[in-house]
């Protein structure tokens, strides 16, 4: 048994997670932070704030503030609705930022949503996006001549259902199947991505695109240029081309979760954060004097962390924050009670795809305007826990497209909120 002490135990390894352990440790508090595989591993590197409103009406918005004005109005419980813009943006100034260091740059004027082509020929709004996804925005509005790049052997993304799609309101869209140089059989963007750190196998590629380029000016890959040097790769590859290079994302695992761990890896252990990868809490222990004991453990070591306070970012279902029951969805570290439908009857639509989506999908837990979690009888469960991301009830982040956004800031607000109170003294 290995013992730690620290200021803050952040629980959870996806954006909430990691986005606590970053602004606690900026805050000059000690920080230790379990959890496992999460959301940031499986998403599109897009940090959508608000991108429809109603969901039941489908509503796409373009701008994301006016829209959370009414989603406040009309939804109190919302967890944006105990934000203000302000701190919504200044959390996503301070998370873009310490990416931005750690060598993946954002893009977009965070005013309002970017409109970026998808794998499946779709239409994306986000606030912001991977500076390698930006000029996607620019060719899709201007409709200019632009080649979509696909691989054989790569799986989930096909320039064909592209052009299909996106070519029917963009007749200047094409696309090319080849073969990646130097790899064979069933491709992946991470094997894909290590090999284009090598200025050779850029060049290779882009002699295998340039029979296929006529007269574009943008040239779309599927996102697998580079890991941590992602820039360095699409600004050679523009210049071999003499086109501009973009990415699309791909379906998961992409290669934009692989680049997010990566930064946060590398970046919060600099910051003094002491990172647990792959090891959960497994118990928890409250202490009179305010405090908690958590045993936490992987598949060999076993940790036993005394921590003033905690911040739960341990997601929903496919995070393992909440469970699923016979009678009821629990909240899996302590037991916190969940807002959900009265029974299973309630907790799903007749229809699967109902635009109103299904009530279980606004469980979590219930908070006070501090992201103070609520016990049973609707009081403070505990003085110094706090809670962040999509473990709070009240949103649909899937639906409303505001996943990463609504997680990183309320898990700024939550990190505000414990250090004013650890630094009371409480």
């Amino acid at each position: 048994m290995i013992d730690i002490s620290c200021d803050v135990m952040v629980i959870g390894a996806g954006h909430a997670g990691m986005a606590a352990a970053l602004f606690a440790a900026q805050k000059g508090l000690s920080v230790a932070q379990a959890g496992t595989t999460g959301g940031i591993d499986f998403g599109s590197g897009f940090i959508d704030v608000l991108g429809v409103h109603p969901t039941a009406k489908l509503l796409e918005h373009d701008d994301p503030w006016s829209a959370m004005d009414s989603l406040r109005r009309e939804i109190p419980d919302h967890p944006y609705a105990r934000l203000k813009t302000d701190e919504i943006k200044e959390s996503l100034r301070e998370f873009i930022a310490f990416l931005d260091a750690q060598g993946l740059p954002y893009g977009g004027d965070g005013k309002s949503n970017l409109r970026l082509p998808t794998p499946a020929g779709t239409v994306k709004r986000t606030c912001r996006a991977p500076q390698t996804m930006i000029p996607g925005a620019d060719a899709l509005a201007s409709k200019a001549p632009c080649l979509a790049v696909a691989f054989d052997g790569l799986k989930g993304f096909s320039g064909h259902q592209l052009t299909e799609t996106l070519g029917r309101h963009w007749p200047a869209l094409k696309s090319a199947t080849i073969r990646f140089p130097g790899l064979d059989g069933e491709l992946f963007p991470e094997h894909m991505a290590l090999a284009l750190s090598d200025a050779k196998r850029r060049e290779a590629l882009a002699e295998a695109v340039r029979p296929h380029l006529g007269d574009a000016q943008y040239v779309a890959f599927p996102a697998m240029l580079g890991i941590l040097d992602c820039t360095k790769v699409t600004t050679h590859l523009s210049q071999l081309l003499g086109a501009t290079v973009f990415e699309i994302p791909t379906l998961p695992p992409p290669i934009m979760g692989t680049r997010l761990r990566a930064a946060f890896d590398r970046g919060l252990p600099v910051l003094g954060v002491r990172t647990l990868s792959q090891k959960t809490v497994r118990g928890t222990q409250k202490h009179p004097s305010g405090g908690f004991t958590f045993t936490v453990g992987g598949a060999r070591d076993e940790y036993r962390v005394s921590a003033r306070s905690a911040i739960l970012a341990t997601g929903r279902f496919f995070g393992k924050g909440l469970r699923q029951e016979m009678h009821g969805i629990r909240e899996t570290v302590f037991d916190i009670p969940v807002a959900q439908p009265s029974g299973p009857d309630e907790w799903y639509s007749q229809e699967f795809f109902d635009p109103k989506g299904h009530p279980a999908d606004r469980s979590g837990v219930r908070f006070d305007s501090s992201f103070r979690p609520l016990g049973p009888d609707g009081q403070v469960y505990h003085q110094n826990l706090r809670a962040a991301g999509a473990i709070l009830c009240g949103h649909d982040w899937i639906r409303e497209k505001c996943g990463t956004g609504l997680a990183v800031a309320t898990a700024w607000k939550a990190v505000q909120s414990l250090t004013e109170q650890l630094e009371g003294g409480n």
